[in-house]
Order: structure tokens, then sequence, then C-alpha cells
């Protein structure tokens, strides 16, 4: 026991920023980048579930170290860092849940079945209980007046080609807004998932199933259109074009989503 409590203080190491408590996330850092692989200009990226699989014990090491992290020692850290220690949980649990039968699979989808869903398993030992990726998604990070920011759709990863990228770095409290910048701009630029044809947008069903979180008043904004306005340059719309489109009713089309495993070719 006197072991395992060692190895656990050293995996959650907790320092201090400007009197605020941060979670290290060193271990998942280094893992992801080692095992994601990043495409064209970093819009997209694919993750080396082969190599993964091979550091399985690292990854169930780090997930050990997130179930270590009680309730009270959460809320007493920022903001920033609650929200960049929720999305690295829940990334990193769904690369655990895909290794649990890889190779043996095409898809997250393959691990649900007709009525029950890979995202609805309560195998995530959390805050004193067992969680699933929902649970984390929906009740913790989307929870309503909690964060409110439309970005983390672009930072949470379900393992799917048609996902915003997984990022090769962890995410940090003290980074984060630069962070989900990046991951916004990125996303929004790769024009086999978002792009605008002359006529309206074409984008992710993403911002089809979560229209309501993009139009929550973040940054006073209100409207899908007005969204993808405020990204202009990734859509590569000018400041006149983004002009004229306010001016107008814009047409919105929402794209087939890919659920094919995010692995590399």
């Amino acid at each position: 026991m006197a072991r395992l409590s060692q190895i656990i203080q050293v995996m959650w190491l907790v320092v201090a920023i400007d009197d605020v408590l941060a979670f290290d996330h060193g271990a998942w850092d280094a893992l992801l980048r080692q095992t994601v692989v990043t495409q064209s200009e970093g819009e997209a990226t694919s993750v080396d579930y082969s190599s993964l699989r091979g550091e399985r014990s690292r990854l169930k090491a780090y997930l050990n170290s997130l179930s270590h992290v009680d309730q009270s020692s959460f809320e007493a850290w920022s903001k920033p860092e609650q929200l960049a220690f929720l999305i690295n949980a829940y990334n990193a649990w769904t690369l655990e849940l895909i290794l649990t039968r890889y190779p043996d699979l095409e898809s997250i989808k393959d691990l649900g079945g007709f009525f029950s869903s890979p995202w609805k398993k309560a195998f995530i030992p959390l805050f004193g209980g067992k969680h699933s990726l929902d649970d984390i998604e929906h009740g913790m990070i989307r929870q309503p007046g909690r964060y409110d920011d439309p970005r983390i759709h672009f930072a949470v990863n379900c393992a799917s080609i048609g996902c915003p990228a997984l990022r090769p770095e962890a995410y940090t409290g003290g980074r984060l807004d630069e962070q989900l910048q990046q991951q916004a701009e990125l996303f929004l630029a790769d024009m086999t998932r978002n792009r605008y044809t002359g006529d309206g947008f074409q984008v992710s069903s993403i911002f089809k199933w979560y229209r309501e979180d993009f139009e929550r008043g973040w940054l006073d904004i209100d409207s899908l259109t007005d969204f993808f306005l405020r990204y202009r340059a990734s859509f590569g719309l000018t400041e006149a074009d983004a002009e004229r489109l306010r001016q107008t009713k814009v047409r919105i089309k929402f794209l087939d989503y890919d659920w094919r495993l995010n692995d590399v070719p």
C-alpha cells in the first residue's frame, strides 16, 4: 500500500500557479506526443492505436491518477484548470475504451449495441463514483452556467474521423483559452468538414447536435451564422464578405458525420 501511495503521489503532482492548484497532465501529454499523428496543417489528426496499445500501462497509470482526485480538490481549482482536467479525462478514457477491443473494431459505435451506447457505459471511476463519457461531456463539461464555452466541442474527441482533431498535447489551465481558440480555427478551416460555398455554409453535424451551445451567448454570439462569421478567416472570408452575410439570411447545411475510427492509415 505504501508503494501504491508513492506512485499515486508522483502521478498526481499538484503545483502552485499563482496560488491556484493545478493537476499535472505531463504523463498524458507525453503519450499524446508519442501516439497522435498530425495531418495536413494540423486540421486533422489520427491515433497510432497499435503503438498506444503497447503503452497501455502508462495510459492506465494516468487514468488512475485522475481517479484519485476527489470532488473537493477539483472544486478548489480555477475554472480553466477544471475544464482542462475534464477534457483530458474524456479524451484519455475514450482511448482506453477503444483499446478494450482494438484492433477488432472499425468504429467506436462497434462498442455499443442496438439498445446500448458506448457513451453511456458507466466504466469511469471519477470523483468517488462510476461515470460514463456522456456524464463527463454533458453532465460536467456542458453543464449550463458552469463553463459555457462552445469551443469545447473542438477539444473533446470521440475517436472518429469526423471529430475535430485530437490535440497532440494535453490541455492545461494556463493555456486553455489559447488551445481552444486554435482548435476552433483548425477545425473550421478543414474544408472536408466545414466550408463556405458562395450560397451558404456546409458544416459538420456537430453544429446541428449542439446548436444550442453555439447560440447561448458566448461572446454575445446568439446564432450559428454569427459564430461562423467570428471565424471568417478560417472559412476564407473577408470582413466585406462577413458584413454582406450579416445582412442576409444565410443557408446552413449539415454534412454527414464520418464515424470510422481515427486510426493511422
